[in-house]
């Protein structure tokens, strides 16, 4: 029953971010890289819908932004402006975000389906949380879509990007890197696995994906009194009061700064529960075991360099495991 439910919620983990006043998700299964978005080549004849093209891993990628399919009007983009690295299995495509929010286990008693005939709407369902409802965006129907190409259109993409030389050279510097990193193969899935990385001061560190159950930018953190110092307090995460571990307190790393804001993952290990505030959250990838090397036992279960990045991975079953950690349904 225990490996049902992984398997469950695993199916049913989502990213959520923000185009313009809505929030949509998309499957993790299916986000390869989360970045900041970079310099496009857009030729002055585009097929229907598509931004521009961007190399990726040796690859020539497709970049769309969903509003173009959904009729909603298109704003200039922004240095801020995210991208997503979406994978199908046949295809890998770009999608513009605003911002990506989070990720979140889905309930999928609150997924309402769509119904519809077409199965090239790239909205097939609504999951609805609290007073929000996000719309679930199928990345197969946008495959469909991008297959077929539709009309040859005249478009004026580079009007949608800032004309400022800071601006100009914060994407055309995003864009030289992405086309000098080669680092992750996307052939083939052998041996592969996903990631949340984030950073504790400067340095990198990351998270199995089948570990994380939510990912939150921002929390209200409740101080308890007279709880161990790694124990910053407690969070209520819809009705439910989930322990928070401060991290560098934990394992000994010191503070430097701090922190305004409060973001946290929230990690799952042997049906408990504790959410670990770190600096700052970073991005979705996946790595390849082969380039993972043996870091020794303790709170950090191995290293790895991933785009010239050094990662430590935290050793998840080994914090659940200490005895100095109590969690308390409350």
């Amino acid at each position: 029953m225990e490996s049902s439910n992984y398997i469950e919620q695993k199916k049913n983990m989502h990213l959520y971010f923000q185009v313009g006043d809505s929030k949509y998700a998309i499957n993790t299964d299916n986000v390869l890289e989360i970045m900041k978005l970079p310099a496009l080549d857009y030729p002055q004849k585009l097929p229907n819908n598509i931004v521009g093209l961007l190399k990726y891993n040796n690859f020539v990628i497709n970049v769309i932004d969903i509003r173009f399919y959904l009729d909603i009007e298109v704003l200039p983009y922004t240095t801020e402006n995210e991208l997503l690295i979406v994978k199908t299995d046949e295809s890998i495509f770009g999608i513009i975000t605003d911002k990506v929010i989070g990720i979140l286990s889905f309930n999928a008693a609150l997924v309402d389906s769509i119904p519809f005939v077409d199965g090239k709407m790239i909205i097939d369902s609504l999951y609805k949380l609290n007073k929000e409802t996000m719309f679930i965006i199928n990345t197969y129907a946008i495959e469909k879509l991008l297959k077929e190409h539709g009309d040859w259109v005249e478009a004026n993409i580079a009007s949608l990007f800032p004309q400022d030389s800071a601006s100009k050279e914060i994407f055309a510097q995003r864009a030289l890197a992405m086309s000098e990193k080669t680092t992750l193969s996307l052939v083939s899935e052998f041996s592969k696995s996903k990631y949340i990385s984030f950073n504790l001061n400067n340095d990198s560190y990351c998270i199995e994906l089948s570990y994380i159950k939510e990912v939150l930018k921002d929390t209200i953190i409740t101080d308890i009194p007279g709880t161990p110092d790694f124990i910053e307090g407690i969070i209520n995460l819809r009705g439910d009061y989930i322990t928070v571990l401060n991290l560098k307190k934990f394992l000994s790393i010191p503070s430097e700064e701090i922190q305004e804001h409060k973001p946290v993952i929230i990690v799952r290990c042997n049906e408990l529960e504790l959410a670990f505030l770190i600096d700052q959250i970073n991005q979705l990838f996946e790595a390849q075991i082969d380039k993972i090397l043996d870091s020794g036992d303790g709170y950090f279960q191995s290293e790895f360099i991933y785009r010239d990045i050094p990662y430590t991975i935290l050793n998840v079953e080994k914090i659940f495991a200490d005895k100095k950690i109590i969690v308390t349904d409350m």
